[in-house]
């Protein structure tokens, strides 16, 4: 679905409470900090991808502030992906002061405060995803929110190349094939993350995070294994299982989670994917688990669905 809101025809003395609800149906609730209230103007136009979200923002200069009253209701967290068109913004979250141009991109965490404004009129790309679905690909995406990443070479490229074609070609599309190129989306953003080499050295050494990587790939490669772990891991990735505990001793998950969370998460991409029209026990014996019964109580406790309650979703 495809959805453009405006200040354009909304009383002037609306346009504050207008676009804060705007922000907060199409992200998260935020307070809003108007450099001109009385002459702000607007507009926000929003894409969806099946589990994603992609938006083009233009607006007056403004402040916005994620504080902590806005996630003490329990919910999923979810990250925004930002790349400025037009104008610098300043970012702030964790400690950490990101000030993007265009031709950057960065992260924002839903569930830490963070500050984010603009002091001229400014066009922004946002993708809005969940930490989930980001989390099934990379290892605590949240550690890469204090990065800036270049938008102009390589993997990064890609990215936003797709990012700028999707609105293009969105009309042409079924909701199927929505839903995939979604997916797909987010796997560009996986693989542009992990292909900077600040990622390598941020927070460890080189080696250990080198590691670390062909660790998460190797998982993910292997999922179908229903007897992936350490002994078959290490082997893979040529280190011994000692060296792999230890490894993952600093991530705050052990091996076994991180594999089973892996698992469960791409099972519910491949149950909401219309598309795919395998029956749950042939997605389940994919993703590494042989018995469905014992796949179908893990899903439950992780997602609080039933994996056919969470087909009938997709």
């Amino acid at each position: 679905m495809k959805t453009t809101i405006t200040t354009d025809g909304i009383d002037q003395g609306a346009h504050s409470r207008h676009w804060h609800e705007t922000i907060a149906r199409a992200y998260f609730p935020l307070d809003l900090t108007f450099r001109r209230p009385e002459t702000f103007d607007g507009t926000l136009t929003s894409w969806t991808l099946g589990q994603v979200s992609l938006s083009r923002l233009t607006s007056d200069a403004l402040m916005y502030r994620r504080l902590p009253k806005h996630f003490r209701e329990p919910g999923p967290e979810e990250f925004l992906v930002t790349l400025p068109a037009k104008s610098e913004v300043r970012f702030t979250q964790g400690g950490s002061e990101i000030r993007g141009n265009p031709g950057c991109f960065f992260m924002e965490r839903s569930h830490e405060p963070y500050e984010f404004s603009h002091a001229e009129h400014a066009d922004l790309w946002v993708m809005k995803l969940s930490s989930a679905l980001l989390g099934g690909r990379i290892r605590a995406p949240d550690r890469f929110c204090s990065l800036q990443f270049d938008a102009t070479n390589g993997a990064n490229g890609l990215f936003v190349d797709m990012v700028h074609l999707i609105p293009q070609r969105y009309d042409a599309m079924t909701e199927e094939t929505r839903t995939t190129v979604g997916r797909q989306l987010v796997d560009l953003l996986a693989l542009a993350i992990q292909s900077d080499e600040r990622v390598l050295t941020s927070g460890a050494s080189t080696v250990r995070a080198a590691h670390l990587a062909r660790i998460e790939g190797f998982v993910r490669r292997n999922l179908m294994d229903p007897d992936l772990g350490p002994d078959e891991v290490a082997a893979g990735c040529g280190i011994s299982v000692r060296y792999l505990h230890e490894l993952l001793r600093d991530t705050n998950t052990t091996l076994g989670q991180w594999i089973r969370d892996t698992r469960l998460q791409a099972a519910m991409e491949d149950l909401q994917n219309a598309g795919d029209r395998r029956s749950i026990g042939e997605i389940a014996y994919s993703r590494g688990f042989p018995d469905q019964a014992q796949f179908s109580r893990a899903f439950r406790a992780r997602f609080g669905v039933t994996p056919s309650e969470a087909r009938g979703r997709g």
